[in-house]
């Protein structure tokens, strides 16, 4: 397919080099910036631009891999004169209505943490989809099942809630990671000494729920081993609260189990 992309950031350069790779054409990337469009294209091809009125009218698709909040504006100007081509962004908290005036229109949102500088097996990373009608479907499809053999198709509600769990199990868990170094690096410990305790951690969610992995002094409510440690955060009140809210939190989901809500029902 001859697919524009709409966004040349740590999303957009992970996509497209997949799409690329698998034989799809890149026929243009835009950008704020010449340089991060100019980047993009020297590994997929295509022409680079920082002015949306250069984007050709006539692609098969046109990818949309941008910050949520400038969705809406972007939408506006890449409509005119190519309203009846597809559109799709990318994004896991913003519904498919913000194509307003689109006529053919869907999302394509792999689910996964992105870095420019680390490329991702797209193989069998879960990519959802949704489309308003069954043009917009078929193409969202063949891209997606192009690059990878976990295509599913989801609502923008659901997708919403997927996106909330996604946070909480990479960006607050990374987060974790991040006050961790802190409190080692306070004392000349590298952080690598967690690392295969990380791994095991990790390693254990393929097998066990993750409510059976959990071990540690908040799920038995060990108050003198909780009180003791927030007393060593006693200078990082944040910091504490965290430790407060994360150990109280672990205690209640270990006796009240979550209810199951599927995600494809």
């Amino acid at each position: 397919m001859n697919i524009v992309f709409i966004g040349a950031g740590r999303l957009a350069t992970q996509f497209a080099k997949a799409l690329y790779a698998k034989g799809h054409t890149i026929s243009a990337v835009f950008s704020r910036t010449m340089e991060s469009a100019s980047a993009l294209t020297s590994m997929v091809g295509g022409f680079p631009t920082d002015t949306i009125a250069a984007l050709p009218l006539d692609a098969d698709a046109y990818i949309l891999a941008v910050k949520d909040s400038v969705l809406p504006a972007l939408i506006t100007q890449l409509k005119e004169g190519r309203e009846e081509r597809p559109m799709y962004h990318t994004a896991g908290s913003v519904p498919m209505t913000v194509f307003e005036g689109v006529h053919h229109h869907g999302v394509i949102y792999p689910m996964q943490t992105f870095s420019k500088e680390r490329d991702v097996d797209f193989a069998h990373l879960p990519i959802f989809i949704e489309a308003n009608d069954d043009e917009s479907l078929k193409v969202a499809t063949e891209l997606a099942i192009s690059v990878s053999d976990n295509v599913r198709q989801l609502s923008s509600e659901e997708r919403r809630h997927l996106h909330l769990a996604a946070v909480f199990a990479c960006n607050f868990s990374n987060h974790c990671y991040t006050l961790a170094a802190d409190i080692l690096e306070r004392y000349g410990v590298p952080f690598d000494v967690l690392l295969p305790l990380i791994d095991e951690t990790t390693q254990k969610a393929h097998t066990l729920h993750p409510r059976d992995a959990q071990t540690g002094p908040a799920v038995r409510y060990d108050e003198n081993v909780i009180a003791a440690q927030l007393q060593l955060l006693v200078d990082k009140p944040l910091m504490q609260q965290v430790y407060d809210v994360m150990s109280r939190s672990i205690h209640e989901s270990s006796i009240i189990p979550t209810p199951h809500i599927s995600l494809n029902d």
